[in-house]
């Protein structure tokens, strides 16, 4: 049976799934806005697409769909650009997935929230994930699985580059913490529920340890063997307003119905297990 992805908006978290997918034989088409990156795609065995192109020919080929594109202030650009294309499909595919965050609960004073929490975003970007949700939700006849994505690290996206510049700090906000995902744990989250399909569905993605974002530095600091780096208060620290957001919110985000209902064993159930995997790795 043929098993095709077309994945918009084809970046770190969907090409680690598609490294995954590959070696089972799928089939996987994924829009870019870049041509160097297209061009780095195709050699790792992913059909690109760039974006604004025709997509008739890869949705009637498609079996699978999996959206990872922010919505902006207008919308959400694959809707924007493809929703009748996608509406037509719909009754056609096996499984679609929308990646979303879990900045959608808002803030919960460091709290527990799970997937039966209701969405009361405090910024502006979480309140457009909420709209964005409600929006692929209206397609009909569309498979849809909405994954809520806690803070995304892995290769490439770990704390380490910085340590070693000397430019890393510890933002340090009383209370703050914050939940976290190895992108490995992310593909195989994906891959579990493509094997198990429950359109409608809601998961949280996210390990077992949230934790303050001072704490996971002061580890990575200390499995480099470098000084603690300096410790910052956070309404001094100057922040871009995309970092500034994240210390708007403080929760403990709930990962129990991936295992539960997937049979998810994260590779990384903590920030100390991914960090040691980078630095085995080489990041």
């Amino acid at each position: 049976m043929d098993k095709v992805l077309l994945s918009f908006g084809h970046g770190y978290s969907a090409q680690a799934l598609a490294r995954r997918l590959l070696p089972q034989g799928w089939r996987v088409i994924g829009t870019t806005r870049d041509p160097a990156t297209a061009a780095r795609l195709a050699e790792e065995g992913v059909e690109p697409l760039l974006w604004g192109a025709n997509v008739s020919a890869a949705l009637a080929a498609a079996t699978h769909l999996l959206a990872s594109v922010a919505p902006l202030e207008e919308g959400d650009p694959v809707l924007a650009r493809y929703r009748s294309a996608i509406a037509e499909a719909a009754p056609g595919l096996r499984w679609a997935g929308y990646l979303s965050t879990t900045g959608v609960y808002g803030d919960h004073q460091g709290g527990w929230v799970d997937e039966e929490t209701p969405l009361t975003p405090a910024t502006r970007r979480g309140q457009l994930r909420v709209v964005a949700e409600a929006e692929w939700r209206a397609i009909p006849g569309l498979p849809l699985h909405v994954f809520r994505l806690a803070g995304i690290y892995g290769p490439g996206r770990g704390p380490f580059e910085k340590l070693r510049q000397g430019t890393a700090r510890r933002i340090v906000k009383p209370g703050q913490v914050f939940s976290r995902i190895h992108v490995a744990d992310i593909a195989q989250v994906l891959a579990a529920s493509i094997a198990r399909p429950r359109p409608g569905a809601v998961y949280n993605l996210c390990d077992d340890a949230p934790a303050p974002p001072e704490e996971v530095i002061a580890h990575a600091a200390q499995l480099l063997g470098l000084p603690l780096p300096e410790a910052v208060p956070w309404d001094e620290a100057d922040l871009s307003p995309m970092a500034r957001s994240f210390y708007a919110e403080s929760k403990r985000v709930s990962n129990r119905r991936i295992k539960e209902e997937l049979g998810v064993r994260l590779h990384h159930p903590d920030y100390r297990s991914g960090l040691a995997a980078l630095l085995a790795e080489g990041d």
